[in-house]
């Protein structure tokens, strides 16, 4: 084998072993955001069933009237959720939403 055909493996591998790390890194990331979606889901989760708790009675009936509408929103935004139209129901990581504010300041 010539110096130039060893010289051509060795780049070619260079070049692979570069493609795989690139496809490494992208794999790591989504197991990150993976992980981070989960951690989310399971905080989500625990205050939904904390929720679904205190809403049930001893029978294991949910009971909230009409009435309590706008209420049970305000308690679902302080305890952590959307109540917007934008985002309802899933969790609030950043602070305050200004969509939230401004529906429940309508209200």
């Amino acid at each position: 084998m010539d110096k130039q055909a060893v010289f051509a493996q060795v780049a070619h591998l260079e070049e692979r072993i570069g493609e795989l790390y690139g496809e490494l890194g992208s794999l790591k990331q989504k197991i990150i955001e993976l992980l981070e979606e989960n951690s989310k889901l399971q905080i989500e989760n625990e205050h939904l069933r904390n929720r679904m708790d205190r809403q049930s009675g001893k029978s294991g009936e949910i009971t909230v009237s009409i009435g309590e509408g706008f209420d049970a929103l305000a308690r679902l935004y302080h305890e952590g959720f959307h109540v917007c139209n934008v985002h309802y129901g899933s969790l609030r990581t950043d602070g305050d939403c200004l969509f939230c504010l401004s529906f429940l300041r309508k209200s």
